[in-house]
């Protein structure tokens, strides 16, 4: 039996080989992930679903239609969306669609720097997110570390996921091309020279 091919890991600097039509984010929380799959939805004509917005319901209770969601989605021909909740079963029903993978390797302090700006902006004024959800209030992040309830002790438990399981999500899903961004300049440029 002839052993499948595992299709190339990138850089900012290596050209994309195809158009792509199903893509998935990865990074850190704070690392830019929505932001980056607007962007791209624009410029690529994809549907942009949120996935925080598909698994938050009304008080960041999880929604039971959440998988269902998901699946109708990446069964449709074109979007883009967060590499995320594979916790939750997303991994076996997203990741053999996609064709793409974008991961946002960005250095520690820029993530954190970027998630304490977010968070500390979105709570002083208290800004609507999805299903009526706002960030919890400031005093959260110091009365409690679980990172259950303080997002940013949950990126500290959580800032080397993508490292560590890279090397197995390539071999599970030999088929997917990634790219690998290791700091937000190299972001820009590689968007710069998209197609």
């Amino acid at each position: 039996m002839a052993e499948s091919v595992r299709a190339p890991m990138l850089n900012a600097r290596d050209p994309l080989p195809f158009r792509p039509e199903r893509v998935l984010i990865a990074g850190v929380t704070g690392s830019g992930k929505t932001t980056i799959a607007r962007r791209l939805a624009a410029r690529w004509g994809l549907v942009h679903h949120e996935i925080d917005a598909l698994f938050h319901g009304p008080d960041w209770t999880p929604r039971p239609e959440f998988l269902d969601d998901v699946r109708a989605f990446a069964a449709t021909d074109r979007w883009i969306t967060e590499w995320q909740y594979t916790s939750k079963g997303t991994d076996e029903i997203m990741t053999p669609r996609a064709q793409l993978a974008i991961w946002l390797d960005y250095p520690w302090p820029v993530v954190r720097a970027r998630l304490l700006r977010r968070t500390l902006g979105r709570s002083i004024l208290r800004t609507a997110m999805y299903n009526g959800n706002v960030e919890k209030p400031l005093w959260r992040l110091v009365a409690t570390r679980d990172p259950y309830e303080n997002i940013l002790a949950w990126q500290t438990r959580t800032r080397s996921f993508w490292t560590e399981r890279m090397p197995q999500k390539r071999q599970q899903f030999p088929h997917l091309t990634i790219v690998r961004l290791a700091h937000p300049r190299e972001t820009e440029r590689w968007l710069r020279h998209l197609p």
